[in-house]
């Protein structure tokens, strides 16, 4: 794969923000492989991501930064530059669910997912023997109903400990406290087995169900303190009908749930996504 250096831009929008840093890359020798941009009309945003090929640049990461930083500064920029040549660290939460959990890990043993994982954690042991085969540690962290602070306290211990860049939530059935969820802004991902906003919460195929929907689906967002109301990612639906149980939707479901993670993670780790509010611009 072609290492590149990933270049991810916001600001306010103006003439002339391309034309700079297009003279940036080109006056070092830059090899722009892959360019997106989008003006956002409402707000008078600017979005850019560029993939330039690094062996093309005479620059480091650091120094590409340092060099950047005044044209940043001149034109206002929320800005990031990442080196596809070093691994994000995922670490992977679940439950008792395995469907997500064991198509991201295929997806990585396949090398599908450019990623680290550098453990799973869960808060049932259920999942072990899946997660251990693959050669990844496995932390198993109970739950106590009535003190789940303890847990949580764990969690984030386990996350500094192996210097997490990200966390998805694979079907971890726990809803994540406030101070956690604002100490990772941006760095959660969650897969909720409906098409949001509509069936929020608990038993959403229960919920679909007794209106009588016509289609089903799921979402990937990161996770914010308002339950399932995060920046989208991602999402897909397939078609029911009045004949299919709530099992059968939740087979169908499933198959729905692993490819939409599947798909926001892996825009997650190349940098495609940029948050806009509660909004999110996927290149």
């Amino acid at each position: 794969m072609e290492r590149v250096y990933r270049l991810t831009i916001s600001c306010p929008d103006r003439v002339g923000i391309v034309a700079k840093v297009g003279q940036f890359l080109s006056g070092h020798g830059g090899w722009i492989l892959e360019a997106n941009h989008y003006s956002d009309l409402a707000s008078g945003q600017f979005f850019m991501r560029h993939c330039i090929k690094a062996d093309s640049m005479p620059l480091g990461l650091e120094e590409f930064k340092q060099e950047f930083a005044p044209i940043a500064a001149e034109f206002d920029m929320q800005w990031d530059v990442k080196d596809s040549g070093v691994a994000k660290k995922v670490i992977l939460m679940a439950s008792r669910e395995s469907h997500c959990l064991a198509d991201l890990l295929h997806r990585w043993h396949s090398k599908e997912l450019d990623c680290d994982i550098p453990c799973v954690i869960s808060n049932h042991d259920t999942l072990r023997s899946m997660v251990e085969w693959h050669g990844i540690p496995f932390f198993h962290v109970p739950v106590d109903k009535n003190n789940k602070e303890e847990h949580f306290r764990r969690v984030s211990a386990i996350v500094d400990e192996h210097n997490a860049d990200t966390i998805v939530l694979a079907r971890y059935m726990q809803i994540l406290p406030a101070d956690l969820c604002q100490r990772y802004v941006g760095q959660v991902i969650n897969i909720h087995h409906s098409f949001l906003p509509s069936f929020v919460g608990a038993k959403p195929y229960h919920q679909a169900a007794e209106r009588g929907v016509k289609l089903i689906g799921a979402t990937c967002h990161y996770v914010t303190e308002e339950l399932d109301a995060g920046p989208i990612i991602d999402q897909d639906v397939i078609r029911v009908s009045h004949k299919d149980t709530v099992e059968d939707m939740v087979r169908l479901g499933k198959d729905v749930e692993k490819m939409v993670l599947a798909r926001g993670v892996r825009s997650h780790l190349e940098d495609r996504v940029l948050r806009h509010g509660n909004k999110t611009i996927v290149f």
